[in-house]
């Protein structure tokens, strides 16, 4: 396999830091941009890897990383945003302008391969700010046409070590007597991040996954209650789970959105409106088979347990 120079936009995030050790294991050189270089330090120990402390919104700066790239890898997104129509500042800054701009650097440095990760139902005209946007975010990509050979991938909700998912429903428990829930059927279709980042880095030097979008979703549907009560068994805290009305529910989001890092949003209300699972086709492309939640939560979310650090040493060991 022929080395490749690739640049992967936050790429030191959840996904695109799977995705990167996988690249790296193949010897690729990868230059990984982020605005603070200390959130990027579990890269660092990767022997292709560099980290570029920079902002990738600046379109000069944007231009200079792709240069010399043989492929570009977008993984930014955000769950949050300042209220807005048809969406907020924040997911069109990160979700329309961005991919804009990755466009517009990839054609002036005749860069061609790019891969981008949007969500599962990402819609202009979808119910949430997130969605919509997304959809823009996607519908700026296939606007370059012919001058990019892009590849789209539209996950359901990721989880594994380190989640933002599972690992909110289980700090949640801990910390909390009873789960007031909003929207309990929403559906969900978890997909492991393993097999995510499996499938971007096999649609690398795939000329059949040009111009494609894939969706990818584990192997199981749930429901948010049958979630939350599911991580609440296995962290040893079941709590009862209390259904909320619409009208509670989204009065409970608005109040969680002052929070810091808010846990819930009535943006996030609205994006349950459309059940995050695959309705057509595989579940994951290239026919690779999805692993079972059961298979992997487990083992991260007792994350104070001998059992837990048994799991990390193992991954280390990428065993």
């Amino acid at each position: 396999m022929k080395t490749k120079n690739i640049l992967l936009i936050g790429g030191s995030g959840f996904l695109g830091s799977h995705v990167a050790r996988r690249l790296a294991a193949q010897g690729h050189r990868l230059t990984v941009p982020t605005r603070h270089r200390e959130r990027a330090r579990h890269l660092l120990v990767l022997p292709t890897v560099e980290v570029v402390e920079t902002s990738v919104h600046d379109a000069a700066r944007l231009t200079a990383l792709v240069a010399g790239q043989d492929a570009v890898i977008n993984f930014v997104g955000i769950l949050h945003s300042r209220y807005g129509l048809p969406y907020g500042a924040d997911f069109a800054r990160a979700h329309v302008a961005l991919p804009k701009m990755i466009a517009a650097a990839c054609r002036a440095a005749g860069v061609r391969r790019l891969l981008h990760v949007s969500a599962l139902h990402a819609d202009a005209n979808g119910p949430s700010q997130y969605l919509r946007s997304k959809g823009e975010g996607e519908a700026a990509l296939r606007a370059a046409g012919d001058a990019l050979d892009l590849t789209i991938f539209r996950p359901s909700v990721i989880f594994g070590p380190d989640d933002a998912f599972l690992n909110l429903f289980a700090r949640l428990q801990r910390l909390a007597p009873v789960m007031p829930l909003g929207n309990t059927r929403a559906r969900f279709q978890p997909v492991y991040v393993e097999d995510v980042a499996e499938a971007i880095v096999a649609s690398l030097d795939r000329s059949e996954a040009f111009g494609q979008a894939y969706c990818c979703c584990g192997p199981r549907v749930y429901t948010l209650a049958e979630l939350v009560r599911y991580v609440g068994e296995q962290i040893g805290r079941p709590r009862p789970i209390i259904p909320l009305p619409e009208a509670l529910a989204r009065l409970q989001a608005g109040l969680l959105e002052l929070l810091p890092n808010p846990p819930m949003s009535v943006d996030n209300l609205d994006s349950m409106d459309v059940d995050s699972v695959c309705t057509e086709g595989e579940p994951l492309p290239f026919g690779a088979v999805p692993t079972p939640l059961e298979a992997v939560a487990p083992e991260y979310l007792a994350a104070s347990t001998p059992r837990y650090r048994y799991y990390g040493y193992r991954l280390k060991a990428r065993r």
